[in-house]
């Protein structure tokens, strides 16, 4: 017999991680990138992705429910930005991570919603952020909420490696 029907909205909060959830939130995020694939055991990029936003360069949301951290993602404005940002007024989507355990809840969709409300709020005209070619689930979330490609954004961090940039113009005011 199929369990009770899933909420159609996500019952979670996102709000601003505090510092003591930042090991935890790491460590969440490299464990989301590995359990789809997109980050070997020997990845360097685990590093970064373990420390990222957390030395105050980035503004780190985190989705919680029931006092438990199921997902994050990471604001970037200009001139903090890594590999995308060019220009006064763009901020960039980093790490956007959910927990395997808490997949198809809507989390990834309301952290992202969060985090373009995030942006509007700190003023930022165009919003980017960079994704693997094979994150298709990533793109489709990217696409749905109004994101399109912006290859001349594009980022080749290593020969024939690249990381496809998405963009999208935010409101005004």
């Amino acid at each position: 017999m199929p369990g009770p029907p899933r909420p159609l909205q996500p019952t979670v909060d996102v709000r601003d991680a505090q510092p003591g959830e930042f090991g935890h939130i790491g460590e969440l995020r490299v464990a989301a990138y590995q359990a789809d694939g997109f980050l070997s055991e020997t990845s360097p990029y685990a590093d970064t992705l373990r420390v990222l936003g957390m030395d105050g360069s980035g503004e780190i949301l985190a989705a919680v429910d029931d006092g438990r951290i199921l997902g994050t993602v990471t604001l970037v404005t200009w001139p903090q930005g890594g590999e995308v940002l060019r220009a006064p007024g763009e901020g960039e989507i980093r790490a956007l991570a959910v927990a395997s355990t808490a997949r198809g809840r809507g989390i990834g969709r309301a952290l992202l919603t969060a985090v373009m409300r995030r942006a509007t709020a700190r003023e930022v005209r165009e919003l980017l952020l960079l994704t693997q070619p094979d994150m298709r689930a990533a793109q489709h979330l990217y696409a749905e909420a109004g994101f399109g490609r912006r290859p001349d954004r594009d980022y080749e961090y290593a020969p024939g490696h690249r990381l496809l940039a998405f963009g999208m113009p935010m409101a005004a005011g």
